[in-house]
């Protein structure tokens, strides 16, 4: 009878490590990652923590841990400086940017990642090449249309000049989030009835959420935290945003750091909950526009 060789893999040997030990790892490779990001971590936080300790601490202490707390600072801030309508006025400013910029920026992304037209790179590179002036070279300008529309100490001023210099980079982004949508998902809804427009809305529309949320976060905190526009548009107190109430509580021979630690504890609250809450669309949009497109 004869007899056959059967051929056999070799089978793997697991080299375990031995009770108790865990398996060594690159000092190297652990001081180049953590200790930057550690670093990293000291110089964005400590500012904060002493943010904190100012709001919390009583008037004249000098204590870097604040006991005993008071909020008394908070209290001056809210009530005798006006801040509730520094917020509200924010809020109404960031909203409308908010809106105004991703309705716009979603049309213009659309129109730039679906269509082909002449001069369209050109295009794309006029809304880049914008990003290379500063807001402050456009005071003036804006200054005397605001002037002409009788815009001036209005909130609309504000919402104009944020949502103009907010919309180059991103209808640049929404481009690249509808280009990660397959255009052969759209045709097919077409194909089976749907116009244009309604399979956008129906098929479009509801993969670009992450790409909304994305676009409609860097708009809202830039208006919540710009300073200059209202500096120069808005002198009526009663239209002051934020950055320029708290810009009050500094004076010329002295300043409340107590009541402009408070006022920052107390605008940074919103935006900290906000992108608590959509931290992961907001990493998943900028992922999808980066790489497509």
């Amino acid at each position: 009878m004869a007899t056959e060789t059967i051929a056999r893999r070799p089978e793997r040997v697991r080299v375990q490590a031995a009770p108790g030990r865990r398996p060594r790892r690159d000092a190297g490779r652990v001081l180049r990652l953590y200790v930057p990001l550690a670093l990293y971590l000291i110089f964005t936080l400590v500012p904060f923590y002493w943010m904190i300790v100012f709001a919390l601490r009583p008037t004249g202490s000098t204590a870097p841990v604040p006991w005993p707390i008071t909020f008394e600072h908070f209290a001056t801030v809210w009530n005798d400086i006006g801040y509730a309508t520094f917020f509200v006025n924010s809020a109404i400013v960031g909203a409308l940017t908010l809106l105004f910029t991703s309705v716009i920026a979603l049309m213009g992304g659309y129109a730039l990642a679906r269509f082909r037209f002449r001069g369209r790179t050109l295009f794309m590179v006029a809304l880049l090449c914008t990003q290379f002036i500063p807001g402050a070279m456009m005071l003036i300008p804006l200054f005397s249309i605001f002037r002409g529309l009788g815009l001036i100490n209005s909130l609309w001023s504000l919402v104009i000049a944020d949502t103009v210099f907010g919309l180059p980079l991103s209808i640049i982004l929404m481009s690249g989030f509808v280009a990660a949508v397959p255009f052969q998902v759209e045709e097919a809804a077409m194909v089976d009835g749907c116009t244009r427009t309604r399979a956008f809305f129906a098929v479009v529309l509801p993969q670009l959420r992450p790409g909304l949320i994305a676009v409609g976060s860097f708009a809202f905190i830039h208006a919540w935290n710009n300073f200059l526009f209202a500096l120069m548009f808005i002198s009526r107190q009663d239209n002051f945003t934020i950055p320029v109430g708290l810009s009050y509580t500094i004076g010329e021979y002295s300043a409340d750091f107590g009541a402009l630690a408070a006022g920052g504890v107390v605008a940074a609250v919103p935006v900290v909950c906000v992108f608590a809450v959509i931290q992961r669309y907001l990493v998943h949009g900028i992922s999808a526009g980066a790489v497509k497109g």
